[in-house]
């Protein structure tokens, strides 16, 4: 085999076509050098000999078309094997449809490196008997489906080959030895030793607990055991480098021909039966019959079941969650039908919550079929697959909410601003003018809830300062009394050494009140609400749920009653929008949502802990505010100028780009009617087009955010390029800061968020104006 290895990738061995491009040199030489002894010879020698070059040169170029294929296949094969299978574990060999080797690894190089041969059959002759039959069958089946795959149980183990085909028609071989494999993730950690025999009796695999009981590897059963067949659930003698010892032999019946036999070392002078042994292993394992009943089960299955007795029980009735009749899952078993795969159930435990991980394996015992269950505890992952989807659904229920407020802004601002623009229309004595502040009214409480959606998907506009949590206690401490009620108490306690923190005052006071009456909700008889605040320093992170508190400096804020509590199968659904356990007209559910996304905009954290009919603690963290530190969010609102009641209005030509027509059109007319020269887009390339005109000036932009194809700060900024001294009003029915990379960061811009009035919209034009 003329390899030799490539300085660039020392793991990798490249092997080289160079007796074709040799040969095809040779040949064209020859050609060469024939034709110019043409003209000195007679006609018909010249004419056989013309016959003879031309036949040379077209085969010389084949073979050099053949070696430009080889030597790209080549490449290509080093290509892949650098950025992929150099450092893989599996020998790996890439070859042409010839099967000729054009690369293999390290690992490849280190399992057959007594075998050095060409191609990829002369390669495998040490593993398999007839490779060529093998690798035509599996090269076949790839060129049509893409892959394949074998697995091929041999004297020295079972083998597992695959192939892919690669782009350019080279292939990609990897040989696994599915027994090393096996061993590094299941059946080499078991503690109980347990080896694998093939059909003819071939040890195939070892795990560490049976190579240490034996002191060797062995090959066969004849060589281990005393006396042959071997007989499953009873004690069989096997040689060990010690001499001779009994162990308990438990057979378990595999696909392909293949069973794996469990030893367990027992004392024949203690001995008392089979069963002792099964009793103390270090597993909980269940016996059962075909239907269902249980024959026995050891220490440990009756410890984590919870059971005491073992007498009239069906697995049936021990666990749940199968999603289909337990008798199905057993007769398939029993059967063979079934495959090896593990089932997840829930333990019908009236005390706590257990999942296991229940794996059914068919044996034979006594020439009666049985079934042996394996039980893992999967509580812990159970648990951490709920918190997962519990994460999930709260960050869907997020995204879902943060959509439905940007619809409805935009259809509030449809209502509210046509409603201002028929207001303008009738004074307080037409009889249509209470329908009109009725309409107006309402359109106020709905963005209200509307706010409440975007307050827990965290995309509200917030208007941080710095504040004591204190002061903001005290300044609402008479509006909470009034909220509670006269028969309950709030009592407030403050830690005397406090720090600022930096948040949005109004929804501070939000988040307080709402926990403030839910806390009263939960005690209608009465009782105590306590409010404490209280500086804490974590010098390690605070892990609690699925969150995790830095180390630093926090404010905290704790709100708790003596209320009826929240029963735990609640407890991880309170924050969720719309939950409540208040009757219908009680409520919305988008209290405690509020809070949550409140809290946790403002760079806090939100726990809550409950225990039924004894009370619930809701505790807030809210990190402290640092002199100089950067302000994570953004002041957007842009507040109307008090100093100038009535502002005059009409100078100027605004550029209106908005997709909603409702909006355009209520928004063109709101400016209109204050003088403004208004010019109409529906989509930032309308206005992009309308910009094309040299000779038109424009004052404003006033676009909307996010559109259908490019959104609003991507056209800004176009137009700014030729355009740099206009000004920009972006409008959303998002926050300012929930757009990403799109968030409008452009010079001389403000923020409008929608919903907004016919005054708010043309104030705001009017103060980028002046």
């Amino acid at each position: 085999m003329s390899g030799r290895q490539n300085s660039s990738v020392p793991a990798l061995r490249i092997y080289h076509p160079e007796h074709l491009r040799l040969g095809a040199t040779l040949l064209l030489s020859i050609g060469l050098m024939v034709v110019p002894s043409f003209f000195a010879l007679p006609d018909w020698v010249l004419r056989g000999l013309l016959t003879v070059g031309l036949t040379l040169l077209a085969v010389a170029l084949l073979l050099l078309f053949q070696s430009r294929l080889r030597i790209n296949a080549r490449a290509m094969a080093v290509e892949l094997l650098t950025g992929f299978i150099e450092k893989d574990a599996t020998p790996s060999f890439v070859t042409d449809d010839d099967g000729t080797i054009h690369a293999c690894n390290q690992a490849a190089q280190n399992r057959f490196e007594d075998n050095d041969r060409e191609t990829l059959a002369g390669a495998l002759r040490s593993v398999l008997a007839n490779p060529s039959a093998v690798l035509f069958r599996l090269q076949s089946r790839a060129r049509f489906e893409g892959s394949a795959r074998e697995d091929i149980v041999t004297r020295r183990g079972h083998v597992r080959l695959a192939v892919h085909q690669m782009h350019g028609g080279s292939f990609l071989w990897r040989v696994e030895d599915i027994a090393e494999r096996q061993s590094g993730r299941g059946s080499e950690t078991v503690p109980i030793p347990m080896i694998t025999v093939g059909r003819t009796g071939a040890v195939l695999f070892m795990n560490e607990a049976a190579r240490k009981l034996v002191g060797e590897r062995v090959k066969s059963t004849d060589r281990l055991f005393v006396t042959l067949p071997v007989s499953s659930g009873e004690v069989n003698t096997i040689t060990t480098k010690n001499g001779p010892l009994d162990v308990l032999v438990t057979e378990l019946n595999r696909t392909q021909g293949r069973s794996e036999l469990f030893l367990m070392e027992v004392n024949t002078a203690e001995l008392q039966g089979p069963k002792t042994s099964f009793e103390h292993m270090p597993v909980p394992i269940i016996k059962l019959a075909p239907s269902g009943d249980i024959l026995s089960l050891n220490k440990m299955a009756m410890g984590m079941l919870g059971v005491k007795g073992r007498e009239n029980l069906k697995l049936a009735q021990l666990m749940e969650g199968l999603g289909r009749p337990m008798s199905d899952w057993l007769r398939d078993t029993a059967d063979g039908l079934a495959s090896n795969k593990s089932e997840f159930l829930r333990l019908s435990r009236p005390d706590k919550e257990v999942f296991v991980q229940v794996t059914l394996t068919r044996s034979v015992e006594e020439g009666n079929t049985i079934i042996i269950a394996v039980l893992n505890d999967a509580t812990e992952l159970k648990t951490l697959e709920a918190q997962f989807v519990q994460s999930q659904k709260m960050q869907a229920i997020g995204q879902l909410a943060g959509g439905v407020a940007h619809d409805f802004n935009n259809l509030l601002t449809a209502i509210s601003g046509h409603c201002d623009l028929l207001l303008l229309r009738h004074d307080q004595g037409d009889q249509d003018f209470g329908d009109l502040i009725q309409i107006h009214e309402n359109a106020n409480r709905a963005a209200s809830l509307v706010s409440q959606l975007l307050a827990f998907s965290r995309k509200q506009t917030l208007l941080p300062e710095v504040l004591d949590v204190r002061d903001t206690l005290s300044d609402l401490t008479h509006l909470l009394n009034r909220l509670v009620g006269e028969k309950v108490t709030l009592t407030l306690s403050h830690d005397p050494v406090m720090r600022p923190i930096r948040a949005d005052k109004r929804q501070l006071e939000q988040v307080l009140m709402n926990l403030v009456v839910n806390a009263r909700d939960a005690m209608p008889n009465g009782g105590e609400i306590r409010v404490r605040t209280e500086a804490v320093t974590l010098d390690t992170p605070l892990k609690r749920d699925r969150a995790a508190v830095p180390e630093g400096n926090w404010i905290t804020v704790k709100v708790s009653d003596e209320g009826v509590g929240i029963s735990p199968d609640q407890l991880q659904k309170v924050f969720e929008p719309f939950y409540t356990t208040k009757r219908t007209g009680e409520g919305t559910g988008l209290g405690l949502s509020t809070a949550y996304g409140i809290v946790k905009q403002t760079g806090g954290f939100i726990f809550v802990d409950s225990v039924p009919d004894k009370g619930t603690q809701f505790t807030l963290f809210f990190p402290v505010y640092q002199e100089g530190q950067d302000d994570q969010v953004e002041v957007a609102e842009v507040p109307a100028p008090k100093d100038a009641p009535a502002p005059q209005h009409g100078e100027g030509v605004v550029l209106l780009v908005e997709d909603e027509a409702p909006v355009r059109a209520f928004a063109s007319r709101a400016l209109r009617m204050r003088g403004y020269t208004v010019l109409e887009a529906e989509s930032a390339e309308d206005a992009l087009r309308t910009l094309e005109d040299p000779g038109l000036t424009v004052d404003v932009f006033v676009t909307d955010v996010v559109m259908p194809g490019m959104d609003g700060p991507t056209w800004v900024r176009e137009a700014l390029k030729t355009r740099p001294d206009t000004r920009v009003v972006f409008v959303s029915g998002y926050a300012e800061g929930a757009f990403g990379e799109s968030e409008p960061d452009v010079p001389n811009s403000v923020f409008l968020p929608k919903p907004f009035s016919l005054n708010q919209l043309t104030e705001t034009v009017h103060a980028q104006l002046h």
